[in-house]
């Protein structure tokens, strides 16, 4: 039986919901057309089997054997067909020319059951290949179908598809309606409900130059949105994309079970005519030796191996990627769990990548207090778009200071700004020139040529950087490296706040490329964590890559090999986790099917091993190595990945 996935993951009709949970998407049975085909095989075989048994005339119950064989036996038959065309063989054309040859000899009951037992495997692979779909699909439906488009006065409002959507378009979102796209607020405030975007359990305030993605829930303001990606670029969207791109590629395990199927089911031929032609060149009788041959061609058979590798490791894909992780392939999944050593970046993965102010301090014999010291940066930054000013006026408004309005207004780069603020100039600037030993930047605050003060800040350290860092030092046994191309003395703070102990600081890329190599000589393999467009170079290098969602840049986001969407650090070691789980299912997979399969063809080599228990056998075991490989969609495997 082999693995099917389909090339997409094609959206459905979606539908608006109220809730901020992406919806359980679970396609129905019966919807599938390989469950229906096999509830009709299925059905007729138990309609004839009783009265087979009890000796009806074969007029009645000979049809629906027939029936069995067709609904079941169509669509396997044609598969092996166009693999023959293409001049190799497929095990459903192995499966399908044993359950004939049974017919053949008279075994019409054994055929049968062959074929019903395959049918429901193929159903289940298919069910199976659906639902790993729907747990990442069901995303699609938090989007809206339509959104409310303003004109560029602003005069005039239209209702349109999202997918027509342009960048550039505003558009209006009223209170309690989702988000029609991904973009950045030009005029209202309220709050958005992102929970299933970015992981954050409160209603998040929404207000002019925040941004906002689609699908979102908007709260209690109306909001005027402009569009700044393409509906198809949207977040939601991508995370679609990626599992469509992750399900179509496959493990180096599976292709090495491809590349050698083929050769093992001409084995299978070969051995197949040897059991069915030497014993009957010593006198075995005819439809003894074709019996035999027949169990043996199904036993044989490969079909458990071939399904030992895809379904664990697209289950585990599926459950990363409810859970705010892309990984773009089944080779990325696989090695993930491959991995000896984390590197990490500093600013924008262990750090949020937004300063904040730590410390105000007002010079002796100023005059100021820290408050007014404070309201006077904030008023001459206020003009400003860098952000360390967006930083110190962010601090005065969570105080609650009054912020004066800003004369004169100037920013030299590099330096600092000037204004004008209540009749007196107040310069804030020159912050290369303050570092200071926390590993925070300084800026000296003057009035009118006087310095008054000092206002330091610091990068924010994600909450879960610790957690995160003891995470990833358990699971691969060695404690995780920071690569940063900042000072010595700001990464040597974050790495004494999250338990790092082996820091390089001062990097370029290319340094961080050179530190990557340098821990994957021998057998090392190296996880590298980071953002931004320097740290590209280092995640292609990498033995894997992930790249932080939220503010990482396209180049990162493309080179990554999964993306963390949310931004949660804690994330990754339980990705890595369920890396390994599913390398571990694949394992028991094929040591499953081996033996299975090993046992089942010296039985009926050496012994008589009747037909319709090497059916029972045979297909059981694929059955079972299919269902084994679906543990990991469950949610109970994030939370042990979690730990």
């Amino acid at each position: 039986m082999v693995w099917r996935v389909s090339a997409t993951l094609a959206p459905s009709p979606v539908r608006r919901t109220s809730t901020s949970t992406a919806p359980r998407r679970r396609t129905r049975v019966l919807a599938l057309p390989e469950a229906r085909w096999a509830l009709v095989s299925t059905l007729a075989f138990l309609i004839a089997f009783p009265l087979d048994l009890a000796g009806a005339s074969a007029w009645l119950y000979g049809p629906l054997y027939a029936i069995a064989y067709a609904a079941g036996g169509w669509e396997p038959a044609l598969e092996g067909l166009r693999a023959l065309r293409e001049k190799s063989l497929d095990v459903d054309l192995l499966m399908i020319v044993a359950a004939l040859g049974a017919a053949a000899i008279g075994q019409v009951l054994d055929g049968a059951l062959l074929i019903v037992i395959f049918a429901t495997s193929g159903a289940l692979e298919a069910l199976a290949t659906a639902r790993t779909a729907d747990s990442v699909r069901g995303l699609l439906d938090l989007a809206p179908t339509t959104a409310t488009r303003v004109s560029a006065d602003g005069s005039a409002e239209e209702t349109v598809p999202t997918d027509q959507l342009a960048v550039g378009d505003v558009v209006l979102v009223r209170p309690g309606e989702r988000i029609g796209a991904d973009g950045l607020v030009v005029d209202g405030e309220s709050e958005a409900d992102q929970a299933t975007i970015t992981g954050e359990p409160l209603p998040v305030p929404k207000a002019p130059g925040d941004e906002v993605f689609a699908g979102t829930l908007n709260g209690t303001g109306a909001l005027r949105v402009r569009v700044e990606r393409d509906p198809g670029d949207s977040v939601i969207a991508r995370i679609v994309t990626l599992v469509e791109e992750a399900s179509r590629t496959k493990a180096p395990t599976q292709l090495f079970i491809e590349k050698v199927e083929q050769r093992y089911a001409v084995g299978v031929v070969v051995a197949t005519l040897a059991v069915f032609g030497i014993p009957l060149a010593f006198g075995e009788d005819l439809t003894a030796a074709l019996l035999r041959a027949m169990t043996f061609m199904i036993v044989a058979s490969p079909c458990a191996v071939v399904l030992a590798t895809m379904p664990p490791l697209l289950s585990a894909i599926a459950n990363a990627g409810r859970h705010g992780v892309l990984v773009k392939s089944a080779v990325a999944m696989e090695r993930l769990g491959e991995i000896h050593v984390a590197a990490l970046d500093k600013t924008g993965t262990l750090t949020e990548g937004t300063p904040e102010v730590t410390a105000v301090r007002p010079l002796p014999g100023s005059g100021l207090d820290e408050d007014t010291l404070l309201a006077l940066a904030a008023a001459a930054e206020h003009p400003s778009e860098h952000p360390l000013a967006r930083a110190v006026v962010a601090a005065a408004r969570a105080r609650g200071l009054s912020v004066a309005p800003a004369e004169e207004f100037t920013a030299t780069p590099g330096r600092g700004v000037r204004a004008t603020v209540e009749g007196r100039v107040v310069t804030v600037g020159r912050p290369g020139e303050y570092a200071e030993a926390s590993g925070g930047t300084t800026v000296l605050v003057e009035l009118d040529g006087a310095a008054v003060g000092t206002v330091t800040l610091k990068d924010r350290l994600r909450h879960d950087a610790p957690a995160a860092v003891a995470a990833l030092t358990t699971v691969t046994g060695s404690s995780p490296v920071l690569l940063t191309g900042d000072n010595p003395v700001a990464a040597g703070q974050v790495a004494a706040d999250t338990g790092i102990t082996d820091v390089r600081a001062g990097l370029l890329p290319e340094g961080k490329v050179d530190a990557v190599r340098e821990l994957q000589r021998g057998d090392g393999k190296v996880l590298f964590v980071g953002d931004g467009v320097n740290d590209a170079p280092a995640l292609a290098a990498a033995h894997s890559g992930m790249a932080m969602g939220r503010a990482g840049s396209d180049l990162a986001l493309e080179t990554a090999d999964a993306v963390v969407v949310r931004d949660e650090l804690v994330a990754i070691p339980a990705v890595v986790r369920l890396s390994r789980a599913a390398r571990r299912l694949v394992v028991q997979n094929l040591v499953i099917a081996g033996v299975c399969i090993a046992v089942l063809v010296v039985w009926d080599l050496v012994g008589h091993l009747p037909l319709p228990l090497g059916v029972a056998g045979h297909e059981g075991s694929t059955v079972l190595v299919g269902l084994n490989g679906l543990r990991l969609l469950r949610e109970s495997a994030w939370r042990r990945a979690v730990g």
